[in-house]
């Protein structure tokens, strides 16, 4: 095993750990929030634990890869792993848009129909033969369906809580959606280009980074 593989395997376990513990501290707060912030809080609550538990999918299916023989010799198991955290991340997005519902006391509406429905075709897309989870190499035909509908509802949850938090002068919120757009720019650069020069990859690192920072900001700005 070389050094980037061990230190893959060290920031993963880090990974893990970290937002396993944001996500439990979270839910034990819960009960400590006034009225105005339990359902806020609950909705952010699961769609945490969703994270930690899709993550703990792809991510511990990696290490437990690495501590078999590597990637290429266990690519159906980093296949199961991917799917896992793709239908999990998927629900995560879906349940940010009720997060923006109930943070900012809104109703449905087309934009927010439309952010769902994506969430729906992607989880759908996700089940087709086509994605070839098994293989080493995911087909770049099926790599675009499933992704971009998973771009127009995690960006567009996005935009919805950004725009709206920055109207109310919703720090919390603002600089959650904030880490929520670099995110994406990190990991867009991954699903485009990562198939011809693997080191792209190294750019989940930061989008990882990205998603512990929006858990702490949840975690700091409503229930501690």
């Amino acid at each position: 095993m070389e050094m980037k593989d061990v230190m893959e395997i060290i920031f993963n376990v880090f990974y893990l750990v970290a937002i396993w513990y944001l996500a439990i501290k979270m839910y034990k707060n819960i009960d400590s929030l006034n009225s105005k912030d339990r359902k806020t809080g609950k909705l952010l609550v699961l769609a945490f634990l969703l994270l930690a538990l899709g993550d703990t999918g792809h991510v511990g299916f990696r290490v437990l890869a690495y501590l078999k023989g590597g990637l290429t010799q266990n690519a159906y198991l980093l296949g199961m792993g991917k799917m896992f955290t793709s239908l999990t991340v998927t629900i995560f997005y879906m349940l940010l848009v009720e997060v923006w519902r109930a943070r900012f006391d809104k109703e449905h509406n087309i934009v927010t129909i439309i952010l769902l429905l994506c969430g729906i075709a992607r989880l759908i897309i996700l089940f087709l033969p086509g994605n070839q989870w098994g293989s080493q190499i995911a087909p770049m035909n099926f790599e675009m369906y499933r992704n971009i509908p998973l771009m127009v509802l995690g960006l567009g949850a996005a935009i919805l809580i950004f725009k709206d938090s920055k109207d109310s002068r919703d720090n919390t919120f603002r600089w959650f959606s904030i880490m929520i757009f670099i995110s994406y720019a990190f990991y867009i650069p991954v699903i485009l280009f990562a198939r011809y020069n693997p080191t792209i990859g190294l750019l989940m690192i930061p989008k990882t980074v990205a998603y512990l920072a929006a858990a702490f900001i949840g975690y700091n700005g409503i229930f501690k």
